[in-house]
């Protein structure tokens, strides 16, 4: 029992490693792991839907995040809005940033 008592007592040896620099070592690393799984994706994404938005003309088939299909019939640049036909004789306004993505030629949707 002494002798275990003992070595439980002696003090590190002199070239052992701070454990606080290996913690902070292990948290950076997870930062940058967080960063390239995670963070990098979103904003690539967020760029892509920025230019797909400022690309909408007239005439461009929608759909907005809130699943509405329309048809673009005007484009208010300083208010930021677009008018949507979603039937015949029915235009609504929508804020720009909430069109979800466009509709391209080669898909086929029931509006």
């Amino acid at each position: 029992m002494v002798p275990l008592v003992l070595l439980l007592q002696t003090t590190a040896p002199a070239g052992s490693r701070n454990p606080m620099l290996d913690m902070g070592l292990m948290f950076g690393l997870m930062l940058l792991v967080m960063y390239f799984l995670m963070i990098r994706p979103q904003m690539k994404l967020k760029k892509q839907h920025q230019q797909m938005l400022n690309s909408l003309q007239k005439g461009d088939q929608v759909l907005t995040n809130s699943g509405i299909y329309g048809k673009i019939v005007g484009i208010k640049e300083k208010e930021q809005v677009i008018v949507l036909q979603i039937a015949k004789n029915v235009d609504i306004e929508i804020a720009r940033g909430h069109i979800g993505r466009k509709i391209e030629k080669t898909e086929k949707t029931e509006s």
